[in-house]
């Protein structure tokens, strides 16, 4: 299988024909064909969760924003079981789809297989592992930035010094985003401790919940919502809650005191423009999702917050956009300190 750099000649030719002014570069190069892509692309996603999950809300919207620019045509799938993954996938490649957007965490092996099979088609899939030549990239919502800087907000804010954190699963992706969060609330207050509970579903309201009244029965006045039903909790015990990914307030008025938020246009765009001129690459995406790229922010209601927690955090945010600031990367499952 050729690697990236049997493609360098070949991606050096199609530019160089480009800006002679003709629309479409057809190079021959070993028996096969370049041939630049006319917008709008065909693109398909496949979700294991409902499209109004977080994670996935983010591509779902990123997608529907290409969509209508005219640069795709899009389709998806949504709550599909692992075991109907691969099914799935080949229908799309068989379909002719220009690029398939989906999640690999669970079904790593099955997407990278089928990818294998046809390599005519762009995949791009959040995973916790690398991409492969010529035509699996991964990506990741690389949101510790302002995950720490919510952590700032929420390490002032708290009376009882109890933060309490409930996620999905204890991956990487998750564990990342919750030890940033950990670090910028004892970067503000080591006095907090908290309590850590992963509920083993990507999408179990009532069982984040039920993790989340348990926190909050010991004392946690603070909980970091990294699954949906975690603010339902605090709004029904008139706590605080440290909304991820998307922007819930608009829903939880008076309780989510701060949201880190993930972006994934900057990825989404990039992907697409490399698909259409013929130049994407089997490539790691996962760095358009920091804060430099535009893709990843934090909000704050700065009615509940603290003002010099808040002119602390914005100094921070200034400080990573910057470079002069760079927040840990630490993949290591996150435990109670309480």
């Amino acid at each position: 299988m050729a690697g990236p750099s049997d493609y360098s000649f070949l991606r050096l030719t199609r530019r160089t024909v480009l800006a002679v002014g003709l629309s479409v570069a057809a190079i021959t190069c070993g028996g096969a064909v370049a041939v630049a892509k006319e917008k709008p692309l065909k693109v398909a996603a496949i979700y294991t969760v409902p499209v109004e999950q977080q994670w996935v809300s983010r591509i779902h919207q990123a997608l529907k924003a290409a969509e209508a620019r005219g640069d795709v045509t899009y389709t998806f799938s949504e709550n599909v079981a692992n075991t109907d993954y691969e099914r799935v996938m080949r229908e799309y490649a068989e379909g002719g789809m220009d690029l398939v957007v989906g999640e690999a965490f669970s079904v790593e092996r099955a997407a990278r297989k089928v990818a294998s099979e046809y390599q005519d088609v762009a995949f791009l899939m959040g995973s916790s592992f690398g991409s492969v030549p010529p035509n699996f990239a991964v990506f990741d919502n690389w949101i510790h930035e302002p995950s720490y800087l919510t952590g700032m907000i929420a390490g002032k804010a708290t009376k009882s010094n109890i933060i309490g954190m409930v996620g999905g699963y204890a991956i990487p992706e998750v564990n990342r985003l919750m030890n940033a969060f950990m670090e910028g609330a004892l970067s503000v207050n080591p006095d907090v401790k908290f309590l850590v509970t992963f509920i083993n579903s990507w999408y179990d309201p009532p069982k984040a919940k039920e993790a989340a009244f348990a926190m909050a029965d010991k004392g946690a006045d603070i909980l970091y919502a990294e699954r949906f039903g975690v603010s339902d909790a605090a709004k029904e015990k008139g706590i605080l809650a440290i909304g991820n990914v998307i922007d819930t307030s608009g829903d939880y008025p008076g309780t989510i005191l701060a949201s880190a938020l993930w972006h994934m246009e900057p990825t989404i765009d990039r992907v697409i423009d490399a698909v259409a001129s013929d130049t994407f690459e089997a490539a790691d995406y996962g760095q358009f999702s920091f804060m430099g790229y535009g893709g990843g922010s934090f909000v704050v209601d700065e009615t509940l917050a603290d003002p010099a927690a808040l002119k602390a955090a914005k100094d921070k945010e200034q400080e990573i956009k910057d470079g002069l600031f760079r927040v840990n990367v630490n993949d290591a499952e996150p435990k109670s300190t309480l």
